[in-house]
């Protein structure tokens, strides 16, 4: 499992430096002026509490105009990823990353087996109209992925319960570049930092969220512990494959602790009867 500890203050000093790329031509335009700035321990330890958290039934609208109320996305994991549409810099290639990341997903998982939502966080700018010309720059055409905007209330309050942190800043924003996994219940799970994340930090988690950390004894239980058991990163080849020998050997296991099992309960059946 990834040290999530570890990889956030890892990243967070990525976050200074994508911070410095935002403000950069702000702070040159005014010399000797007070900038707020985020301090990226207390951005990280701040996303970092709110693991665990349920996000609330908020009603969004999405980039087509229609209602998105988050209460739809329970029964599967969601992964949430917050621009602005006006930014220039950060954005752009953190999202051009998470196609790549949600692309692999998708061949591993099954795009059927989690959700994608980008919401902009500029509640005053971010209209459906701009969420919409933002996918079609950003080439968002993945079928389980959303874009969406809302009230400032709602968003504020989204960002709230996935502690993602922002400031105002001349022509923009300064911000955490993060990508937040809901679990399936709505609960926030885990999130990774950075515009250009490692593959396993992200795909891991939501392995975790998509087959569970835990095996229920029915039949579709056992099959995602398999799955979950099997699915592992090919280094050399840069994505995630089944393995094919863990597979046949968790399945050889399963059978024998079935035997095992069965024969078990024979002798204690007959010892019942003696």
């Amino acid at each position: 499992m990834v040290d999530v500890t570890q990889g956030a203050l890892a990243a967070a000093f990525g976050i200074v430096g994508l911070a410095g790329i935002l403000l950069e031509p702000a702070l040159a335009a005014t010399p000797g002026s007070q900038t707020a700035r985020l301090d990226p321990r207390k951005v990280i330890e701040q996303s970092e509490q709110a693991i665990g958290r349920p996000i609330g039934n908020y009603n969004l609208t999405d980039s087509t105009g229609a209602p998105l109320a988050l209460r739809d996305y329970r029964g599967k994991p969601l992964v949430i990823s917050l621009v602005y549409t006006a930014c220039s810099s950060v954005c752009p290639p953190t999202t051009q990353h998470l196609i790549g990341a949600i692309n692999e997903a998708g061949r591993v998982f099954g795009l059927d087996a989690f959700n994608v939502l980008t919401v902009g966080f500029d509640a005053r700018n971010d209209t459906p109209a701009r969420m919409a010309q933002f996918a079609s720059m950003q080439g968002v055409k993945i079928k389980n992925w959303r874009l969406a905007s809302g009230d400032a209330a709602s968003i504020e309050a989204l960002l709230r319960d996935i502690g993602f942190s922002y400031v105002s800043a001349a022509g923009g924003f300064d911000h955490v570049t993060q990508t937040t996994i809901i679990d399936r219940d709505g609960k926030v799970y885990r999130s990774v930092y950075g515009e250009d994340f490692p593959l396993q930090v992200f795909i891991e988690p939501l392995k975790d969220t998509i087959y569970g950390t835990s095996t229920t004894f029915t039949m579709s239980g056992v099959i995602d512990r398999i799955k979950f058991i099997c699915t592992v990163y090919d280094p050399g080849a840069g994505r995630y494959r089944i393995d094919y020998g863990l597979t046949f050997g968790s399945v050889i296991a399963a059978i024998s602790l079935l035997i095992f099992g069965g024969l078990l309960y024979r002798e204690w059946a007959r010892a019942g009867k003696a």
